[in-house]
Order: C-alpha cells, then sequence, then structure tokens
C-alpha cells in the first residue's frame, strides 16, 4: 500500500454537479476542466495527496451511485491521477464504497474514503449502513492494495449502533486503513477531544476530516497524522466555492512552519 506522509495534508477536488445531478451545468468539458484546474493550484503549493469527490451532486443518492455519476468520476480521477505527482484518492458521495474502490483500481488511484464502514448512521440521506463485508472482499477479488480510509462519527449523521466514539475507532482500525475524525457538519472544526480519542485507542493512521483553518491547525497537529482540507481552500471558506490560491498559499505555509516545530518528518503506511 502507498505511504502517507507524516502531517500529510490531502486537498479535496470537488467536482462540479456531474450528469444526473440536479444542479448539473450541461457541460463534461467543464467538470474536467475546473477539477484539472484546481489540481494543478493544491499541487504548486505543495499539497501531499488530492482526493476527488462528486460533492457538488447534493442532493446526494444514499448507497449505489448512477452509472453516469460512476463513469464522471472514473473519467476525472483518471485525469487527476496522470496530472498527479502525489497520492490521489477517490470518495464518492454518498457512500457507494464499491464504486470508489472500483475507481480507484480502474484509474491507478491509491485510496479511497468511506463515509459509513461499519455501523449504520441516520442522515440526511436516511439511514446508511456500513458494508465493510462487501467492501473487503470486493478489494481482495480484485486483488488491489487500494487504502480504505473511513469515518468514524461521519458528519451530518447520528449513530445508531456505537455509543461512543472509541468503540466505533476500535472496530474500524480492525476494518480500515485509517480512520477520519471530523466536525459535525462540512467544515466544522474537529474537537481535539474527540480526536485524542481516537488517538488513545487507535495506531493507524488517524486523519483530520473537517475544519481545518492555519489557525486551529495547532490544536490538532500533534495527534493527527494527516489533515482532509476542502472548505478552507475555497473563496470565503465556503466549500461549493472554487478554490482560492491565497488561502492555499497560507494553510501549506502554516504546515510547514508547524512540521518544522515539531521536528522530522515520518512516514505512516496504510495496512
Amino acid at each position: 500500500m502507498f505511504t502517507l506522509p507524516d502531517k500529510a495534508v490531502i486537498a479535496c477536488v470537488h467536482l462540479p454537479p456531474t450528469p444526473g445531478s440536479p444542479r448539473y451545468g450541461g457541460s463534461v468539458d467543464h467538470i474536467y476542466e475546473s477539477a484539472l484546474g484546481e489540481a494543478e493550484i493544491l499541487l504548486r503549493h505543495g499539497v501531499d495527496a488530492l482526493i476527488v469527490e462528486n460533492f457538488r451532486d447534493a442532493p446526494f443518492h444514499p448507497r449505489s451511485v448512477p452509472v453516469e455519476t460512476a463513469a464522471t468520476v472514473a473519467g476525472v480521477t483518471r485525469e487527476v491521477v496522470r496530472l498527479s505527482t502525489v497520492p490521489t484518492g477517490v470518495a464518492v458521495l454518498r457512500n457507494d464504497a464499491s464504486a470508489a474502490l472500483g475507481i480507484a483500481v480502474a484509474t491507478g488511484a491509491d485510496f479511497i474514503r468511506v463515509n459509513v464502514h461499519v455501523g449504520a448512521v441516520l442522515s440526511e440521506q436516511g439511514v446508511l449502513t456500513g458494508n465493510a463485508h462487501e467492501t473487503l472482499r470486493l478489494r481482495r477479488a480484485l486483488d488491489s492494495d487500494v487504502a480504505i480510509y473511513a469515518d468514524a462519527r461521519v458528519k451530518h449523521s447520528q449513530p445508531f449502533v456505537y455509543t461512543d466514539l472509541a468503540t466505533e475507532v476500535r472496530d474500524l482500525s480492525q476494518r480500515a486503513d485509517g480512520v477520519i475524525v471530523s466536525g459535525e457538519l462540512t467544515g466544522l472544526e474537529t474537537s481535539p477531544e474527540d480526536l485524542l480519542t481516537a488517538r488513545r485507542v487507535t495506531r493507524g493512521p488517524l486523519l483530520v476530516g473537517s475544519g481545518v483553518t492555519p489557525e486551529n491547525l495547532p490544536a490538532v497537529f500533534a495527534h493527527a497524522d494527516g489533515f482532509i482540507v476542502g472548505s478552507y481552500f475555497k473563496a470565503d471558506g465556503v466549500p461549493g466555492n472554487a478554490v482560492d490560491e491565497a488561502r492555499v498559499e497560507a494553510l501549506m505555509d502554516r504546515v510547514r512552519a508547524l512540521r518544522g516545530s515539531d521536528g522530522p518528518r515520518t512516514d505512516r503506511t496504510a495496512a
């Protein structure tokens, strides 16, 4: 499996609405141009990984996405992989892990993000259930080493199965290659207390999944192995806006400063 640099910044490449989604603008070319243009900006400022997401397709299908969505995400992901000089992942929202894994294998991507991998939650899409049994068997059947990063207490949801974060993280650690802890909603700060709870019960890669800014990064920097950044990189910090290069530069400058004060970087491999 690929090696995730310690304190890695994983930048989101949020696709414009894809064909079939309510806000699709009618141009597939625009989707490709937007994704590749934003990926170039992010790479220029030294992000450590990219993740392609059909973020602007809301309202999302709760489980399997239609073929036109999967096809568009796959096509764009392949172009981003070809452009990228860093590991690249894919997330198919809201929770189509099979599509994400198939796309990753077919496009040469390195990892996927799964919102609900174990247990079940009540979300704005209804009840979402984890399908770790299917996803792990599919990965074996495809003879793949694509890493699976999965959310604990995923945002925009309430858990049905796990009454405490620590128990969910323990289970996830047995079924995923890395754990993601986020705030309650997109763009909201991840609780340092939740991060510490997760850190105590997992030795594998632990990522902050939302809300990172140059101002709050020091509070979580020491306890996380990486940071998924979407909203902060957008104009005015609004997740639906385009990438703002000045904000990318500001956050990456802060990360580099903290890396310098935190000692030498190490690599953590998804296992």
